[in-house]
Order: structure tokens, then C-alpha cells, then sequence
């Protein structure tokens, strides 16, 4: 018997990594001396292109199922190396959610499972080095130290994938109605469908339309859970183009410095907050790095009008501090692991009354513990100007003032120095940060009248 609550049965290629593992075991195996150098199947890039584009065919499982009687003669041992030596290479592969998704079934007490076509003896050091329970995999017959060119039990693919997962949950007494497949194959189907929870993951041509016949949503972990995607393309990918200034001709925008964002690896973008027109001005830096990036924000941002869908569709991560005030830092901190880009407003939400026109921010410690948690890179972003084409007390922006828009400034700043063990002071130097990145007139001691405090409260 087991205490698990069920197993996750995971494939490999195109579901776990985000491509074909051949082409980098074919390499090990020839540096180990497994494989003949120079010795490849005729118009192989063209196979795992096509593979990597369209998933498993026939044939293609054909040439992988006779791999058993070339592999006669050598050396498990041999091979085991082969696969070890091709872990770290394998793991830059794995897709940024994956750890994510895997790690929140296995906090739920679930078994997890490689459960591969690929040969048991060169895939099982990945399988080690990831933390997987177990490994069903093809395994090749061995007798005095060398391969027979037989198979040992079955070919794990299509049917005998489905038949190996059953056999195995019943010798580890778990329900395979607890238990979950994640596949991108057609040829998957047998052991989606024998299990409680299907998930098509990255799916092909062909088991895309089995899910929309069988209701089994289609699932990614190139990108965190809830956004979407259309041939690869989010919604970031589809709205950049209308991240411009043109697009809001209500205002006039200065974006400067953001040759000082990292290209790749995860970064922490942190601004102060003056209008929920904030989110288009940082849009604009959003557009102009060129990756996907995340938006931490508070609930009531996600609620406003237009806005609040751009942040949605910015990959957006509402902060509720009543019902799930660690959820939100969770998925931040995972989306950071993922070498992920996340917007961070530290100051919550706009400051209202004679708070508004302090000249010292002050902010929570998210952003600091985020970047202590994973070593993001942090670099702050002053906004300014924002507030005249959104005023906190109005519903929406003000779109009339064509002929004389207020200027929005946007300027980003190299990446700040943070201590990593006293949370307060480095949000307090960031926020210092920020404040001297602003114009001169945000540090000017200024007494609001009336009216401009009514700007900064919201509408009734």
C-alpha cells in the first residue's frame, strides 16, 4: 500500500521539455562512444523539425521502436553514462512551468512519474536529477553486460503506455481515477483516457481535436496557467503592436531607459503608482523590451475598465490581501524561477489625500522579497504625468484632450543593489530610488488645494 492521493504520469518530449530529447541523447551516446560518429538518419533535422512543429507520427515511433536491435551488442553501463551526461543540457529544455505544475502535485501528496517511449537506461539520470518517484520507459533486454537487441516487456507507447501505467499504479495500489497524464501526443490518448484527470499538454494537431470532442482542456506550461495562447502567440505578443503612443493620442509620452532591462532571466520591474493609467504607460516599457512580462497589481486594478483587461492580458497576478494574500507572491516567485519579467507597484494602491503629493514614497516589502527569494534582477521605473490623463476620482480616462495632452513621463532605471536580508531597507532604498529618478516638481514642497485632493480619491 501507499499514503500518495494518486501519480502524475508525465511524457517527455514536447510535453516535460519543450522539444525533442533525440537529437541531444544521439550526441551523449556518440561522445560516449555508444553510436558511431557521423553515422544519422537520412533528412533527420527535417524529422525532428517536423516533430518539433507537429508531434509523434507513425513512422517516426516506427524508426524509434527498431532503435532496440541497433543498440545490440553495446553497453548499458555505456549508455547510463550517456544519459547522465546529457541531464544538464536536457534540463535548459524543461518548459518554465513545469517544475511549477509538478511541484504543487507533488505538495498534494501525488506520486510523480516519467513515463516515456524513450530507453529506461538513458533517460532515468533525468528522471533523478528532477526528483521523479519512478520511470516507465522502454527498456532494453541486456544479458552479460550487453544488449540483445530485444526489447525487455513492452514498447511504451500509444496502448502499452496506457497498459504500463495501469500496471504500474495497481502494483503501487493508486486509483488511476486519482491519478493525472500530461501529453502533448495523439498517440497518448489510450492513457489520457484511462486516467481521472486528462491533460493535454502543448497538444498536437490531432489530440487537440480529441480534447475539444472529449472537453479536456488544453493546457501549456510555456507560460503561467489562465493566459492564453494562439499559435504560440499571448495576448502580450498581439496587443505589442498597439503599445505605442499613437494609440493613446490623449497623451504624450516619454519612455526612456529601457536599454537598462535584461534581454532574458528574470527581472523585477518596480514602480510607484499614481493612476490606473499606469498600466498603459508601463505597456509601453512592456512592449519595448520585447518578452512577455507579468503584473502584480492590486485587485481594484484588474477591476477598472480597459485597464484592467490589458493587465489580464499582461499575464496580470491580482493581489487580494483579504482572501489570498500569498497566493499572489506565490505566483510571482514562480513566475521569477520561470526567467520570467513581473511588474511590481510596491505602494499597493494610489495614494490618496495629501499622501499623493509626498515626495517620499513609501511601499511594501513584495518587491524586496521577491528578489531576495530568487535573485531577480530589479530595476526601478519612476512614472510620472499619469494622474492628469487619469485622475483617481474619474471612471475612466479622459480622452478628449487631443489638442493639448498631458505629457507622461516613463524612466527606467539601471538595476538597483538590494541587501537581501533586511526587507524594510532595501524596499526603502528602492523607493528612495524611484523618487530621484522623478521631475524636479514631484520633490517640491507643494500644499494641494481642495480640488486636487478630491482628484485623488475615487469617484463615488
Amino acid at each position: 500500500m501507499t499514503d500518495a492521493s494518486g501519480a502524475v504520469f508525465v511524457d517527455l518530449d514536447r510535453t516535460l521539455i519543450g522539444s525533442a530529447s533525440g537529437p541531444i541523447l544521439q550526441a551523449a551516446m556518440v561522445a560516449e562512444g555508444v553510436l558511431p560518429s557521423g553515422r544519422s538518419i537520412p533528412g533527420e533535422r527535417y524529422l525532428y523539425g517536423f516533430y518539433n512543429s507537429f508531434g509523434e507520427t507513425a513512422p517516426f515511433m516506427g524508426l524509434a521502436r527498431a532503435a532496440a536491435r541497433l543498440m545490440k551488442g553495446r553497453s548499458p553501463e555505456a549508455v547510463r553514462r550517456a544519459g547522465a551526461a546529457s541531464v544538464e543540457a536536457l534540463i535548459d529544455l524543461v518548459q518554465p512551468w513545469a517544475l511549477e505544475v509538478l511541484g504543487a502535485h507533488r505538495a498534494e501528496g501525488r506520486l510523480l512519474v516519467l513515463a516515456t517511449t524513450s530507453p529506461f537506461d538513458l533517460i532515468s539520470p533525468l528522471a533523478e536529477a528532477l526528483d521523479f518517484d519512478d520511470v516507465i520507459a522502454t527498456r532494453y533486454q541486456a544479458i552479460d553486460g550487453v544488449y540483445t537487441g530485444r526489447l525487455d516487456g513492452r514498447f511504451t507507447w500509444g496502448l502499452g503506455k496506457r497498459d504500463a501505467a495501469r500496471e504500474w499504479a495497481a502494483a503501487h495500489s493508486i486509483d488511476m481515477a486519482d491519478c493525472h497524464v500530461y501529453s502533448d501526443s495523439f498517440f497518448d490518448v489510450p492513457v489520457l483516457s484511462a486516467v481521472g484527470h486528462p491533460h493535454p499538454l502543448n497538444a498536437d494537431p490531432r489530440l487537440a481535436a480529441v480534447a475539444l470532442a472529449k472537453r479536456w482542456p488544453l493546457e501549456h506550461w510555456d507560460r503561467p496557467p489562465g493566459v492564453p495562447s494562439v499559435v504560440g502567440l499571448e495576448p502580450y505578443h498581439l496587443l505589442r503592436p498597439f503599445l505605442r503612443p499613437e494609440a493613446f493620442p490623449y497623451a504624450r509620452f516619454t519612455v526612456a531607459g529601457v536599454e537598462h532591462v535584461p534581454a532574458e532571466g528574470p527581472v523585477i520591474l518596480v514602480s510607484n503608482h499614481r493612476s490606473y493609467f499606469d498600466v498603459a504607460a508601463l505597456g509601453m516599457v512592456a512592449a519595448k523590451i520585447g518578452r512577455p512580462t507579468r503584473f502584480m497589481g492590486k485587485q481594484e486594478l484588474f477591476d477598472a475598465p480597459v485597464v484592467g483587461q490589458l493587465a489580464r492580458a499582461l499575464g496580470g497576478i491580482p493581489v487580494d490581501r483579504d482572501s489570498a494574500p500569498g497566493d499572489s507572491m506565490r505566483k510571482a516567485t514562480a513566475a521569477l524561477r520561470a526567467s520570467e519579467a513581473v511588474f511590481v507597484l510596491p505602494q499597493g494602491t494610489i495614494p490618496r489625500g495629501e499622501a499623493f503629493f509626498d515626495a517620499v514614497l513609501h511601499g511594501k516589502t513584495g518587491a524586496a522579497r521577491l528578489a531576495a527569494e530568487t535573485g531577480a534582477t530589479v530595476i526601478p521605473i519612476a512614472v510620472w504625468g499619469t494622474e492628469k490623463v487619469w485622475p483617481r476620482s474619474a471612471k475612466v480616462p479622459n480622452v478628449t484632450a487631443i489638442q493639448h495632452p498631458p505629457r507622461v513621463t516613463v524612466t527606467v532605471g539601471p538595476p538597483v543593489a538590494m541587501g537581501g536580508t533586511d526587507m524594510v531597507a532595501d524596499t526603502a532604498v528602492l523607493m528612495g530610488t524611484i523618487a530621484d529618478m522623478l521631475p524636479a516638481e514631484a520633490r517640491e514642497v507643494h500644499v494641494p488645494t481642495e480640488e486636487e485632493l478630491a482628484a485623488t480619491r475615487p469617484s463615488a
